[in-house]
């Protein structure tokens, strides 16, 4: 089993009452220390399944009482006399993996979800930088007609955090985090087609290359290839995975089109840059979808009153805006295109 460490650092005027509430909740153990004369420290050892239930009613309390405060650990090893004697019988253990395959999608806290999309959503030195090399390799892949190079440029490419973080925030109906990751995800863009129309106008052999002309053309078959990276980087954010491997099936839906965009535009080849901006466009709406669609099924949910409100509003237009987009890209392609 799974288990976190939650820390609170709870004023004595207020601890009476908050420490009963917490004692309600399911846990491994419980400690409590004096931190000092005004506050005390209480440790309470969860399982991963149970910690949001936990954080969300000390997320309301931080709301009102002053010097309140929560910080949350994972726990990579816990054992005690009573977990170390025990006896595992097996009607037990096939009852707890009963209990854990009810949730419908295993995973962490809408608490630590929100840290990770903060910061998916910063525009920073080491983001800016893994986009221009990965914009530079990948360019030069189209010019070259080397695949390994065009694969080697999604490895690098941070370009999954800023799409998915769009899914996620859109959800809740945060909207100050949903505009930052959406202007890291157009920052992250815009330096891509920077570099490819740079480059593929000093080589035109770009041009020529089944890299470049393979990404000009788009089909039906393109939603599906977008709805399983969103849905794979879904999947990955909200268990906490690595995104490296996940991270090169998005970038397999974004990178080589923004790249065959850029080098389109610097070539003054129109119809080519609008092949390739319409795929661009149905793959980040494919990804959005299915993402949207994951976080709906997960149960991603504020808890205070005017967030839910919010999120009830967002959640249901996030939805149709992603739907309607895609239906419009699709007949673009099986009506504008004659595909």
């Amino acid at each position: 089993m799974e288990m976190q460490l939650v820390e609170v650092y709870i004023p004595n005027n207020r601890f009476e009452s908050i420490y009963e509430k917490l004692k309600e909740f399911d846990s491994q153990s419980l400690w409590i220390s004096n931190e000092s004369e005004y506050r005390k420290l209480v440790r309470i050892l969860v399982s991963t399944k149970d910690v949001e239930d936990v954080l969300d009613y000390l997320e309301g309390v931080a709301g009102v009482v002053d010097d309140f405060e929560t910080m949350l650990f994972p726990v990579r090893a816990y054992f005690s006399k009573d977990t170390v004697n025990k006896k595992e019988e097996t009607e037990g253990n096939d009852k707890e993996e009963k209990e854990e395959n009810d949730e419908l999608l295993l995973r962490a806290s809408r608490h630590e979800l929100i840290s990770n999309v903060e910061k998916s959503s910063n525009i920073t030195l080491n983001y800016t930088l893994m986009i221009f090399l990965s914009a530079i390799v990948a360019t030069v892949g189209f010019i070259k007609n080397s695949e390994a190079v065009v694969i080697g440029a999604m490895v690098i490419a941070p370009m999954i955090g800023p799409v998915i973080a769009i899914a996620f925030t859109s959800i809740l109906g945060d909207y100050k985090r949903l505009w930052k990751a959406f202007r890291a995800s157009v920052f992250g863009i815009l330096i891509i087609i920077i570099i490819s129309v740079g480059l593929g106008s000093m080589f035109d052999a770009g041009l020529k290359t089944d890299q470049y002309w393979d990404r000009t053309e788009v089909a039906i078959a393109d939603i599906f290839l977008g709805i399983a990276s969103g849905a794979a980087g879904a999947l990955a954010f909200l268990n906490r995975l690595s995104g490296n491997l996940v991270g090169v099936m998005v970038a397999v839906a974004l990178l080589p089109p923004t790249i065959a965009l850029g080098i389109s535009l610097g070539g003054a080849l129109w119809t080519n840059a609008f092949g390739a901006f319409v795929l661009l466009m149905l793959n980040i709406s494919s990804i959005l979808l299915a993402a949207v669609t994951i976080f709906s099924i997960a149960g991603i949910r504020p808890v205070r009153w005017e967030e839910v409100q919010k999120a009830n509003v967002s959640r249901p237009l996030s939805i149709v805006f992603v739907v309607l987009l895609v239906l419009v890209l699709a007949l673009t392609i099986l009506f504008g295109q004659g595909i």
